[in-house]
């Protein structure tokens, strides 16, 4: 797939998305983002690639079939499950960084605006690069999917140990690099003192963030080579999870601490895709069954934290 319209028409609608998510979700002004509010907007982001998906469908069928039509609308759903699951414990990494640097909720949509940003522009490269690699190297499918089972399984490993962000070497080398202020300055990156720069703590966090959103962009885009090379449909079903990364951190800032073992299910579910890539020439696991057990394992992690947690409540009482 991938007329050359069907890129300009894609990219083209990217563009309007962004204008809408930057202008509208967290407003053009400093403001804290409500539940209801967060809620909405990814309620929004959610049916755009439903929508998108769809087209997908209709035009595939017209050109190619139902089943080929069917094949590429399962694609396009795993792929942008998949990216959106992982992204969870991406929005959970932003909100830990939040609070060790105590930055207001009004203080961190700047920060998210270059985070999702950033997010789009490291995929997007690592998607064609990706594409290349495997119409060039098939073998590469191998490594792609041992490196996903060895982060499960280290995931699962490191899942309760919260990281020492203190001696965080990134964060050392920039403390060095720059003179920091002790506070914040509004929503500045820098500000001048006696004709000397100063970086604030919102700059430290921002290339935190975009550090974390490379780290988690090497995990998710082999993670969707699993279920299609087509680089059209993992371009774009991975940027349709991104665009609504900023409301899906405001939805779920005020709830993190309710899905304490969604990690677990984020780490079984880079497992199960590391060994679908792995038993790819043996046993071609159908994408149908693929999506199937991924969304099975998110619904499960989920409903046992909300287990758990209401458990632990009771229990506090």
């Amino acid at each position: 797939m991938g007329e050359w319209w069907m890129w300009l028409g894609f990219f083209a609608l990217v563009l309007t998305l962004l204008w809408v998510d930057l202008r509208f979700v967290g407003g053009g002004k400093s403001h804290k983002v409500s539940l209801k509010e967060a809620g909405a907007w990814s309620l929004v982001w959610v049916s755009m690639a439903l929508l998108f998906n769809l087209a997908i469908w209709y035009w595939v069928d017209v050109n190619m079939g139902r089943e080929m039509a069917n094949q590429k609308g399962l694609e396009f759903l795993s792929g942008y499950l998949i990216e959106k699951a992982l992204a969870v414990d991406n929005v959970f990494v932003w909100l830990m960084l939040f609070g060790y640097f105590a930055i207001p909720a009004e203080l961190q949509r700047r920060v998210l605006l270059y985070g999702v940003l950033g997010a789009i522009v490291m995929r997007a490269g690592m998607v064609f690069a990706g594409s290349w690699l495997i119409e060039q190297f098939h073998w590469i499918l191998y490594l792609f999917g041992a490196f996903l089972l060895l982060t499960g399984a280290k995931m699962l490993w490191v899942a309760d140990k919260e990281p020492d962000l203190a001696n965080n070497p990134l964060l050392g080398w920039m403390r060095r690099r720059f003179k920091v202020t002790e506070h914040l300055e509004g929503e500045r990156f820098f500000v001048w003192r006696d004709g000397v720069r100063y970086a604030t703590p919102l700059l430290l966090i921002l290339v935190l963030v975009e550090a974390s959103d490379l780290i988690f962009a090497v995990d998710s885009i082999p993670a969707i080579f699993a279920v299609t090379t087509d680089p059209f449909i993992v371009l774009t079903s991975n940027i349709f999870a991104i665009m609504g990364l900023r409301a899906m951190y405001f939805l779920l800032a005020g709830v993190a601490e309710r899905f304490s073992l969604l990690k677990y299910g984020l780490a079984f579910i880079l497992m199960f895709i590391g060994v679908k890539m792995l038993l790819l020439d043996i046993f071609k696991i159908p994408t149908g069954v693929a999506l199937g057990v991924v969304a099975s394992i998110l619904v499960l992690s989920m409903g046992l934290s909300l287990w758990v947690t209401r458990k632990q409540a009771k229990s506090a009482g």
